[in-house]
């Protein structure tokens, strides 16, 4: 893949001065819903709380902007403004399990309660701007340049160029963050934003009583995209309630 760092603009002038060989890839991107973070201050509220304390614990900040939560925060359990966000979307677990993605988790096993993709090796903190840039493939990490911030759009938060924070990524932590799904990441990235036109950002701005499955249904990638929204929720379920709702969606569809 040619574009693995810099806009197309930079390529277009690079073959001015140099031949080089293009290849189209027809490689499919892979869509993603925005996440709503759930996690609050209650630790019983949410069944993804492992996952959120988790990162929190290892990292203390936006890891791409480097916004500190003051420890007068952390102390009350105060985490407005900062959300816990999976690399690899959770939504797409039926992928993650095809495509063996789990083989980069090393910190758990994969059990029916604390399933791989819930690792706190699939994520990372993020601001709550930062993470909706990420979601939508906006934002992503090099792990092969030196954890280089890449930004696929104007940078008004000034991210494009900083390294990715070390706190989570020391090689002695065995929760570590996986270069491997940040690898994964940043490919989606290039394949949604340098490829032909790119592919479309989600209205995620949907206020309560809104038609949320007109609009979605009525916008790019809307089938693809109400899919994903469903599954997304089924996840809140508990695992052992999870498969029967997926069934009365599947009878109802």
């Amino acid at each position: 893949m040619v574009c693995a760092i810099f806009p197309p603009i930079y390529w277009a002038v690079q073959l001015l001065i140099s031949p080089a060989s293009i290849q189209v890839n027809n490689e499919p991107w892979i869509p993603r819903s925005i996440s709503h973070n759930s996690c609050g201050r209650d630790d019983s509220s949410c069944q993804d709380n492992r996952f959120c304390h988790e990162v929190r614990s290892r990292d203390r900040r936006c890891v791409i902007s480097g916004l500190i939560n003051p420890e007068a925060h952390i102390q009350a359990n105060n985490w407005v403004g900062f959300q816990a966000a999976h690399i690899f979307p959770p939504e797409h677990e039926s992928l993650w399990t095809q495509c063996d993605y789990g083989r980069g988790i090393t910190d758990i096993d994969d059990t029916l309660e604390t399933p791989k993709i819930d690792s706190c090796q699939n994520g990372f903190l993020l601001g709550s701007g930062t993470h909706q840039g990420f979601d939508q493939y906006l934002i992503s990490v090099n792990p092969d340049d030196n954890y280089k911030i890449v930004v696929f759009d104007i940078d008004i938060f000034g991210l494009d160029g900083r390294i990715l924070d070390p706190v989570c990524r020391n090689p002695d932590d065995p929760h570590r963050v996986s270069d491997q799904l940040l690898r994964w990441h940043f490919r989606q990235s290039i394949l949604a934003n340098v490829r032909g036109a790119g592919e479309p950002i989600f209205e995620h701005d949907l206020p309560p009583g809104h038609d949320m499955a007109g609009e979605i249904l009525s916008g790019p990638y809307g089938q693809e995209r109400f899919a994903l929204e469903i599954a997304s929720r089924l996840r809140r379920f508990p695992k052992d309630n999870r498969f029967r709702h997926e069934e009365i969606l599947q009878l109802s569809a």
